[in-house]
């Protein structure tokens, strides 16, 4: 029980080094940061890096503890013949059937994407016509150091508060990485950017008030801690150009003439095929 309890713990401080390649070894075989960034993104639909510090930390311990659990019983499968039974060979089998369908399918579609054509003229209609969803919103890119205390934080901003410049980023880049707890300390605390509404009321609210290249005077503080925040950089709200707007319009335009072009060659493959409906 205390060796479990130790890997456990050593797995959970691990999830924070998120500048070591290799996050945690079992048996062997090494999970890696770009493993459990992937399956962060995968599981939060590409949403990982807007979530709070505090929940990205909580669901990056989830991910590796699910790794970890994951390679102990493949390892304790291969070792008691799984591998080897009859249920699973037959169903690894029905697996690459489904998996050759679904490859199959997938070229398919993106075969009918690909043959697609959109022409300038098009193009321009459509940005005329859907200009207003073309706004880019006001964005900031920001770090932030988190402790724990007020007084922890409020000695990191006297430490800090007769820098400008180059000279402030860099030793605040510093200061997180030893000091913060969280996810992004290693990264100099580097949030990169994010819109209003993305971050925790009280963070949200003094960050969106703040001059680029400066930090803010008092600790923030939110239900995870007492925040350090420096603003590094604002993008105002504008309307995006034609150029900007053109990749998602191209794209979209493409899957509306797409869908069109496999829905007629459905009707066509339905009309050839030798479908039997059957009595349930």
């Amino acid at each position: 029980m205390k060796r479990s309890k130790k890997l456990l713990a050593t797995i959970l401080f691990t999830t924070t080094l998120l500048n070591a390649a290799t996050i945690v070894t079992v048996n062997g075989k090494d999970i890696t940061q770009d493993d459990v960034y992937g399956a962060l993104m995968q599981g939060t639909q590409g949403q990982y890096n807007q979530l709070p510090p505090a929940k990205q930390t909580e669901l990056s311990q989830r991910v590796v503890n699910q790794m970890v659990s994951d390679e102990l019983i493949y390892g304790d499968a291969k070792k008691s013949g799984v591998l080897k039974s009859k249920d699973f060979k037959d169903g690894f089998k029905k697996a690459q059937e489904a998996l050759k369908k679904s490859i199959a399918i997938q070229i398919w579609k993106k075969n009918q994407y690909d043959k697609v054509k959109v022409s300038q003229k098009e193009l321009k209609k459509s940005y005329k016509e859907n200009k207003d969803e073309f706004v880019f919103q006001e964005e900031v890119r920001a770090s932030h150091i988190l402790v724990k205390t007020e007084d922890e934080a409020k000695a990191i901003i006297k430490e800090l508060s007769s820098l400008k410049g180059e000279k402030l980023k860099a030793k605040f880049a510093e200061l997180a990485k030893v000091k913060s707890t969280g996810p992004s300390g290693p990264n100099g605390g580097d949030l990169n950017y994010f819109r209003k509404g993305q971050m925790v009321p009280a963070f949200d609210k003094e960050v969106f008030t703040m001059k680029v290249g400066t930090i803010t005077k008092e600790p923030v503080k939110t239900q995870f801690g007492y925040h350090i925040i420096l603003l590094t950089d604002k993008k105002s709200a504008k309307q995006a150009t034609f150029e900007e707007a053109r990749p998602t319009l191209e794209n979209r335009l493409k899957q509306e003439k797409a869908m069109k072009s496999m829905e007629k060659k459905m009707k066509v493959l339905v009309k050839n095929a030798n479908i039997v409906k059957h009595k349930q």
